[in-house]
């Protein structure tokens, strides 16, 4: 049996960043686009231009830079979605409108209040109209797992008939289960006749933690096209998680007998990248990237891993680009050893960036004496996470103890180049630190999540710290690392308090889609 092709759909930058508590800014967005075409993504849904100012710039600037990923505009069914749609993405070297209108009567009774033939007049003509601006044309009957069954055949035969070179049939809502959704895409396939005009696409959400079985069950019944997103981010419970259906279809090619284009060896790179710029941090216990991943504790499963590796795991960690030895550098480190081992890791950096990064190394170096790949790639989220900076945290100092008061003083670097300094009380070391902070930069906040993780072992292991803070309704993050889990504290409260910073500096209103 030869095998298929399974194109590679990631919706990160879309439906990803709709993730309750996650903002990207433009720049941000353009890094994890650039990555995911590194990953050899064959399709990156880059936003929902109608939605904001903020998502149409970004899918300008997205389109204007891929050379070889189709950069696809998510739009409503609509004349108005659908123009500006098209005015993102239409310097693209490869583009594609993505239109979406619902079909279940769950959503046509209380939502949209109209009838089959409005809906299916809607589509033909939404999809018309995208398909003379361009020629690939995605249409997705939203709530399709809940629909009527005969008229998603309709509405999918009239689509097709209408332009859309791709069909998606998404579980909107995570409802479905691998058995019944299985069901529907090969009833698509035997009760639409102009099916095979059009690729099938599979947008699968994890509501009931089905997303990846679902999606690969689909693609036994005929889909060629998976719709997913870096570490399963996403609306509610996420979506299908891109690095899990991949490796599945690596891992079991002598079952499922098809094939994507992702080069491997930058999934657990990308991961990160994700992680960092969104502020969502990995469990510890998630399949193919999380810290745990690829980890042995019991002692029979140890003796088998030293034995031979696959006894107890189905995965080389390299193939995804976790590093599986120590990093062999210290603190006499030169910078162009530093700089080797950074491009052995994926990462091509340029001189100011690099300079940047190998101080902050020897600064680790100085703390800590065993230098793990790990403590590296969080050096680099750091350095990914301070290239916006409107202030710089220079210096923080504090002093604590059962039978005295938390005092901290803070030191930071502004604007301008001056240099704020300041001193605060708090009940805690963190909260001086915050305080004083507050009193430097005068941006009214509230601190709604802190989350302290371990990025290595040890007693000097590197502390990272997750914070989300929230002004005017709007959510931002902020990371953090260092061996020392109260500059830690401070770093990831600078990282959210510069990303609120930025947001205010721009004309451009932050958007909540739906």
């Amino acid at each position: 049996m030869k095998d298929e092709r399974v194109l590679i759909f990631d919706t990160t930058l879309r439906d990803g960043e709709q993730a309750a508590g996650t903002s990207l800014n433009v720049e941000e967005k353009l890094d994890i686009a650039r990555q995911l075409e590194r990953l050899g993504v064959d399709i990156i849904e880059a936003g929902f231009p109608i939605s904001s100012q903020g998502d149409f710039d970004a899918v300008r600037l997205i389109s204007r830079e891929l050379k070889t990923s189709t950069v696809c505009a998510l739009s409503h069914a609509s004349n108005e979605a659908i123009d500006r749609a098209w005015e993102a993405i239409k310097e693209a070297k490869n583009s594609r409108i993505h239109i979406f209108l619902s079909t279940s009567n769950i959503h046509l009774v209380n939502q949209l209040k109209k009838s089959h033939d409005e809906i299916l007049e809607m589509a033909i003509r939404s999809v018309a109209r995208a398909k003379k601006l361009c020629d690939d044309v995605e249409f997705s009957p939203m709530d399709a797992t809940r629909t009527d069954i005969e008229f998603l055949y309709k509405v999918v035969e009239e689509v097709i008939k209408a332009g859309a070179t791709t069909v998606n049939i998404p579980d909107t809502v995570g409802y479905s289960i691998p058995s019944e959704y299985g069901k529907l895409i090969e009833g698509i396939f035997k009760n639409v006749p102009n099916i095979f005009k059009a690729v099938i696409s599979v947008h699968c959400h994890n509501d009931l933690g089905l997303a990846v079985a679902n999606s690969l069950e689909a693609v036994c019944k005929g889909a060629r096209q998976i719709e997913c997103t870096v570490n399963g981010i996403g609306e509610r419970a996420g979506n299908a998680a891109l690095e899990e259906i991949v490796m599945a279809l690596k891992t079991r090619v002598d079952l499922y007998h098809f094939y994507t284009g992702i080069h491997t060896e930058h999934i657990y790179k990308t991961s990160r990248m994700v992680s960092d710029l969104t502020g969502f941090a990995v469990p510890q216990n998630k399949a193919i990237v999380g810290a745990n991943a690829f980890r042995h504790q019991s002692g029979i499963h140890q003796d088998g891993v030293i034995k031979k590796a696959n006894t107890y795991e189905i995965m080389d960690p390299k193939s995804i680009g976790i590093p599986s030895s120590a990093l062999v550098l210290g603190k006499l480190s030169g910078r162009h050893a530093f700089k080797e081992r950074l491009l052995e890791m994926g990462y091509d950096l340029d001189d100011a960036a690099l300079n940047r990064a190998f101080k902050a190394f020897k600064e680790l170096a100085d703390k800590k004496k065993d230098i793990t790949d790990r403590d590296i790639q969080s050096l680099m989220g750091e350095e990914m996470r301070t290239t916006t900076e409107v202030y710089h945290l220079d210096h923080v100092g504090v002093s604590c103890g059962n039978h005295s008061i938390p005092t901290a003083t803070v030191r930071l670097i502004g604007p301008n180049k001056d240099v704020l300094a300041d001193a605060a009380l708090g009940t805690g070391p963190v909260d001086a630190v915050y305080k004083a902070i507050n009193r430097i930069v005068r941006v009214p906040n509230v601190l709604t999540e802190f989350t302290v993780s371990s990025v290595t072992e040890g007693i000097d292991a590197l502390g990272e710290v997750l914070i989300r803070i929230q002004s005017a309704g709007i959510t931002y993050s902020g990371r953090g690392s260092d061996t020392d889990i109260i500059v830690s504290s401070a770093k990831a409260y600078m990282n959210a308090l510069n990303r609120l910073l930025n947001a205010k500096k721009s004309s451009v209103p932050s958007s909540n889609k739906g």
